[in-house]
């Protein structure tokens, strides 16, 4: 009888198929287990499965949005987005309960990272160190660097607005090379923010990264791995990048030579020394956080005063009060918009947060990435894997639609504010709140810790604004300009026009 040597015993081969079966199994349980906690959550917004969801879910996202909060307004409740994330919204009422959960359970960084595309685009999402040194040093610091803003404020504007008495003006190009010149002065020093490469690449470094995260998203996917890193607009990000880096990487060499050269040496008070000072990272580490810094503040600031300056052309009757109340302030402090000053344009701060109330950045805040899955007060459970968020705007939301939050009112928390009896009540009105009336800066130990510098920054530009020009709008447009909606993503249009007229003196 012929041996055969390398035959497989029919045993064998049955118990390899078994155990193939039975790993199958045990690798899909952890995905059944996460489809069936999901299933136990209300949805809405399905339209569809694949690219026709994606399409739905770009176009309607706000009325999703409002349709879930309406019908599931003290629960939580998720919905199909548009990518291969599953998003679960909270209702504000239980925000105090997530805020107390660890970063190891609800994540920050995570959600940031998936924002940004970090795995494709290389930004990071991780903010803790940046956090921490504005928390640190940047904020307790504006009082005493108010004079360098108000300065760069000065150069910047005589720099970037118009000479004519009357022009129409594309303001959201204008004001991001007024904010990065500004923030560039307590970023990296007066020599390097007005350089006009630095200035340029600034603000330009802020837009591409959107431009390619956007890009990632438009992919299917399954196409990510293979195609993530190669679409034009992340190249296009990466060689901003590496142009920013040569700028700011000199920047601190320069500074590390001067400092072993003499011990003595008079180090500059800016948050690229601050940095230096707080962490012993590498120049590439050092440089990177410094681009995501002035991506934060060049975004947010400029998305946020421009949409103040479309909302005041379209409400000029407003401006006449509020240029009143500056120069009423500017009297009271020997003309000087000192910090004191600021704080009592109580006005302007009112209407600046009721702008960021009626026109928000974004639909969603508080956004976090659940690592580990957890049980809410009212026995829901969130299982790991899923995006947690709020609706910026619900807070708003009002079943009758004859109610005075459908309305614009730019005086709304300044009334509010002085009705108010308790200085923690009229704290709460303010423009800088991060709180379950206002989330604009988010909510949390994470709310934006820059918030403080971007509202003094804005109420300055503000202020010389509405002391120097009237704002109207183009061609006798009474309408304000439409914001741009895609998805999560609410912003001004930045191709549109306001027309800035010299007010004579």
């Amino acid at each position: 009888m012929e041996t055969q040597l390398f035959a497989i015993p029919t045993y064998t081969a049955q118990t390899f198929v078994f155990a193939s079966v039975v790993f199958a199994i045990f690798a899909c349980l952890p995905v059944l287990d996460y489809r069936i906690k999901l299933s136990k959550l209300p949805v809405i917004g399905v339209h569809s499965s694949g690219e026709k969801q994606r399409q739905f879910f770009l176009t309607s996202a706000k009325k999703i949005y409002t349709d879930g909060y309406r019908k599931f307004k003290h629960t939580v409740f998720r919905i199909a987005s548009w990518d291969d994330d599953d998003v679960v919204i909270v209702p504000p009422s239980m925000l105090s309960e997530l805020r107390k959960l660890p970063d190891d359970v609800l994540s920050f960084s995570e959600a940031t990272s998936r924002v940004l595309e970090s795995k494709y685009t290389g930004v990071s999402g991780d903010l803790s160190v940046l956090a921490h040194c504005v928390q640190a040093d940047l904020t307790p610091a504006l009082t005493r660097m108010n004079a360098e803003i108000l300065d760069e404020v000065e150069i910047a504007m005589e720099r970037f607005l118009p000479r004519e008495n009357s022009t129409a003006v594309q303001i959201y190009d204008t004001l991001a090379y007024i904010v990065a010149q500004v923030s560039g002065r307590l970023f990296v020093g007066p020599e390097l923010c007005r350089d006009s490469d630095y200035i340029d690449c600034a603000v330009k470094y802020s837009l591409e990264i959107f431009t390619a995260a956007g890009a990632i998203k438009k992919l299917r996917p399954w196409l990510r791995p293979l195609l993530g890193s190669r679409v034009p607009e992340v190249k296009l990000l990466w060689d901003r990048e590496r142009r920013a880096m040569d700028m700011i990487g000199s920047l601190i060499r320069q500074r590390q030579e001067a400092e072993k050269a003499d011990p003595a040496w008079q180090k500059p008070d800016d948050m690229m020394q601050w940095l230096m000072a707080r962490s012993n990272e590498s120049l590439a580490k050092l440089t990177n956080r410094q681009l995501v810094l002035t991506f934060a503040a060049i975004h947010t600031t400029t998305t946020a005063a421009t949409n103040v300056l479309y909302t005041l052309a379209a409400t000029p009757e407003y401006i006449p009060e509020l240029r009143e109340e500056v120069r009423g302030v500017l009297a009271e402090n020997g003309g000087v918009l000192t910090t004191k000053a600021l704080q009592q344009m109580l006005k302007l701060d009112s209407y600046m947060r009721e702008v960021n109330r009626y026109y928000p950045i974004g639909l969603i805040t508080f956004n976090r990435r659940a690592l580990k899955p957890f049980t809410l007060s009212n026995g829901q459970r969130i299982p790991a894997g899923v995006t947690v968020g709020a609706v910026a705007f619900a807070v708003y939301d009002d079943p009758d639609p004859n109610s005075d939050v459908y309305k614009f009112d730019g005086f709304r928390h300044y009334k509010q504010r002085i009705n108010a009896r308790a200085a923690g009540a009229q704290a709460r009105t303010q423009f800088v709140a991060a709180n379950e009336d206002n989330m604009a800066f988010g909510y949390g130990r994470h709310a934006c810790p820059g918030r403080f510098f971007a509202a003094n920054e804005i109420k300055i530009i503000l202020a010389r604004l509405l002391l120097d020009y009237d704002i109207s709008m183009p061609d006798g447009l009474t309408e304000r300009h439409a914001q741009l909606m895609s998805g999560n993503f609410c912003s001004p249009d930045p191709k549109k026009v306001v027309v800035l007229k010299r007010v004579q003196v």
